[in-house]
């Protein structure tokens, strides 16, 4: 079944869905009417006016030097150069403001939607459902950085080129009516004329919505390709797979190619009309109207008239004229990035959906039909136990409850509606340490996840302590961003550390019982040490280091999945042993005999959809 992106059914245009979605988003980019972003947005307003009023008077300037260089008159020419060099500096000033103000308004806006949407993004377990419960957003981080940041840039661009224009429009047709003598019914047929065709090539624009969005998916794939190879490059390079990952690159890029210049060639035609109607013609509609008050003789204003004064008269109107007809251009332009904004806002608006369903636990995610598995679709029914109607993602019942974890009747199914155990019923209370086994893809992993909360119950009862009260550690240990401390007493912040009353010397004590002691005393800053930690440490390191972690949250519950196999058997059985005397209950996934007599009881998975709880004392065959 091929899947389609969730922005491949969106429809990206100027219309009453964008108008929507862009009404949703405002009040997260202008909170109140006295917030930063409101001050700027004001004050941008004030300098296109200032600005448009400083373009008039250089206008006016500008023509009376030309006029004094062309009648030779020295003293009118001293006297509109200084006037002009007196404004350099305030134009100046107003020019880059205005500029500075407009990227205020961009950089904030990015700051309130990251902000925002990170806030969502990692709110619960939101961030893990988003990339392994549901499909509908491919690539997010694309939509999370660079989106983010061209839908903010792009609408404080709108905002400048769409009130910037009509703010010239409206004083340049004033000052050409009032100076000129031109009928403002000659201007408003300009306008019209112009706005007639701005509606015209909007619509012809409307394309560009969805090229956007396409462009920006194509963009995170290829992205996505590129970070896979460094993710993997060691994998890779033991397979020596750099033909085969050329091979996905040149492919990736390759659609990205051909998208853009279909975008470029679209966007040639649409130019060539743009520049003629809004430019091109724009020049000779005004020409036409500049020219009627100058060529009738009868007109009362121009009757005596001189040459040097019909000609000033003509510079400046003309000069007005072309600022009004570049105005409207910029205007019907501002279509294009109308369009653009449209894209940006419809991904924009859908990762915004997307996250506030994934809050609700609501999933959408293409199922997968596999001859060696069971999926909910039809169902399979067993003693009468599985009923489709009774499985459904959060039917099942959680209960907290502090020293059990009790599993009745829950059947453990994938994300993928992929039924891994018709019905599992077990119960561990503290002190039962619980070795866990079965082949490949039984549930083992799917157990763990349900017990995170990372997967929903589709149904029966599930009862366990308070998340924090149970801790996992897998084979392949996180180390994040940080200092040492932070490796060992994450998630926990220093402050946290401290106020729950525990010091630098408790966490070497813990890093001894593990034997990583060397690790604080061999780095000069000691705990502040700061590198790249999954790159310095090795396998067995970190998975000590893991156990350290393990000590300092000291949970009421053990998940250990696979995790000391790069520790040998001496250092293994001492972490073991430090944990029963820490009276940690271990839930413990490894094939190890030599765990055997860290545990009392077995859970386990046949790999056909059933399970079994034991004591594991008679069951020797287990093990390697």
């Amino acid at each position: 079944m091929v899947h389609l992106s969730a922005f491949d059914k969106l429809e990206q245009g100027i219309d009453r869905d964008f108008l929507r979605r862009l009404a949703k988003l405002l009040p997260i980019l202008i909170p109140s009417p006295f917030c930063k972003e409101s001050f700027y947005l004001f004050l941008v307003a004030v300098l296109m006016v200032v600005r448009t009023l400083c373009d008039v008077w250089q206008i006016r300037n500008g023509t009376s030097i030309e006029t004094a260089i062309i009648s030779r008159d020295k003293k009118a020419f001293r006297k509109y150069m200084l006037r002009f060099v007196g404004a350099m500096l305030p134009i100046a000033f107003v020019n880059n403001l205005l500029k500075y103000g407009l990227n205020e308004i961009a950089l904030s806006f990015r700051t309130r939607l990251t902000q925002h949407l990170y806030k969502e993004y990692l709110s619960g377990f939101t961030y893990y459902k988003l990339s392994n419960l549901d499909n509908r957003i491919g690539n997010p981080d694309q939509l999370l950085t660079q989106d983010v940041d061209k839908f903010a840039t792009s609408l404080a661009d709108l905002y400048s080129n769409v009130s910037k224009p009509i703010l010239d429009i409206a004083i340049y047709a004033k000052k050409l009516a009032e100076n000129v003598g031109i009928a403002h019914a000659r201007v408003g047929a300009m306008l019209a004329y112009l706005a007639a065709s701005g509606v015209v090539l909007t619509h012809m624009r409307r394309p560009l919505g969805q090229y956007t969005v396409k462009e920006q998916r194509y963009e995170g794939q290829f992205r996505h390709v590129t970070t896979r190879i460094i993710s993997n490059s060691e994998e890779i390079a033991f397979y020596r797979g750099n033909t085969r990952e050329s091979h996905w690159v040149a492919k990736s890029f390759g659609k990205l190619e051909h998208h853009i210049r279909k975008v470029m060639q679209f966007r040639f035609g649409v130019g060539m009309i743009d520049t003629i109607i809004a430019k091109y013609m724009a020049t000779v509609v005004g020409y036409h109207i500049v020219s009627r008050p100058l060529l009738n003789m009868s007109n009362p204003k121009h009757v005596n008239s001189t040459q040097n004064e019909l000609q000033e008269e003509y510079y400046r109107s003309g000069r007005m004229m072309l600022q009004m007809a570049q105005a409207v251009g910029r205007l019907v332009l501002a279509g294009r990035e109308l369009t653009r904004l449209a894209g940006f806002t419809a991904r924009i608006d859908e990762l915004e959906n997307v996250l506030k369903e994934l809050q609700e636990d609501k999933y959408q995610r293409t199922l997968v039909r596999s001859s060696s598995r069971r999926n909910l679709d039809p169902p399979r029914l067993r003693d009468g136990e599985l009923d489709q109607q009774d499985l459904q993602p959060g039917r099942g019942i959680k209960i907290e409850q502090d020293g059990i974890i009790r599993f009745e009747n829950v059947p453990i199914v994938t994300p993928n509606s992929e039924v891994l155990v018709d019905s599992l019923s077990f119960e561990v209370k503290q002190g039962m340490n619980t070795l866990i086994c079965g082949p490949n893809g039984c549930g083992k992993s799917s157990l763990f996840r349900i017990l995170g909360d990372l997967w929903p119950v589709f149904g029966g009862k599930v009862m366990k302590p308070k998340p924090e009260r149970i801790f996992y550690i897998p084979q392949k240990p996180y180390l994040c961003l940080g200092t040492l401390r932070d490796q060992v007493i994450y998630p926990h912040s220093r402050e946290l550390m401290w106020s729950s009353g525990k010091k630098d010397d408790d966490l070497l004590d813990l890093l001894d019982r593990v034997s990583l002691g060397y690790l604080v005393h061999s780095r000069e800053s000691g705990w502040e040490s700061v590198e790249d930690w999954a790159d310095v440490l090795s396998g067995g390191e970190k998975q000590r280091l893991a156990m350290a972690r393990l000590f300092y949250h000291k949970p009421q519950f053990a998940i250990l999945d696979e995790c000391t196999s790069a520790v040998s058997v001496d250092v293994e059985g001492m972490m073991y042993s430090e944990c029963q005397r820490q009276g940690i209950t271990l839930l413990t996934v490894s094939h190890r005999k030599s765990l055997w007599k860290y545990h009392e009881w077995l859970l386990r998975f046949d790999g056909e959809g059933g399970a079994e709880f034991m004591s594991i004392q008679g069951c020797e065959q287990f093990g390697s």
